[in-house]
């Protein structure tokens, strides 16, 4: 069975398509916990980073790239952006396929985490 996500990346379910190439794409979270809450996937269905394999290490690197390209269009790269990846359900996961939460867009306490 396809995770959210994958059903996302495949075009099977709508999102807001921030950012998208060979290897990832980018999407606002529909349950935002910071003014600005995107989340960078993975279009390889790695789920959970703690099932990550060594094969993976570029596509990991790549992510934060990503990451770091989707603050930029979003405005935030400048004031300041936190990424989380929640693994395991005791770290909030609720969807088995990694994923990086980005937000930011106001001053970030630690009550900002991510879900998902």
């Amino acid at each position: 069975m396809k995770s959210l996500f994958s059903r996302i990346i495949d075009r099977e379910l709508p999102a807001q398509v921030i950012y998208e190439d060979d290897h990832c794409i980018a999407i606002h979270d529909i349950h935002p916990v910071a003014r600005v809450h995107a989340l960078v996937i993975p279009k390889k269905p790695i789920p959970r980073l703690s099932e990550a394999k060594q094969e993976d290490q570029q596509l990991l690197g790549h992510l934060l790239l990503a990451a770091k390209t989707v603050a930029a269009h979003l405005g935030i790269a400048e004031t300041g952006f936190r990424l989380i990846i929640n693994n395991g359900k005791d770290a909030g996961e609720s969807v088995p396929h990694l994923h990086l939460h980005l937000l930011g867009g106001e001053p970030l306490g630690w009550k900002h985490g991510g879900s998902n």
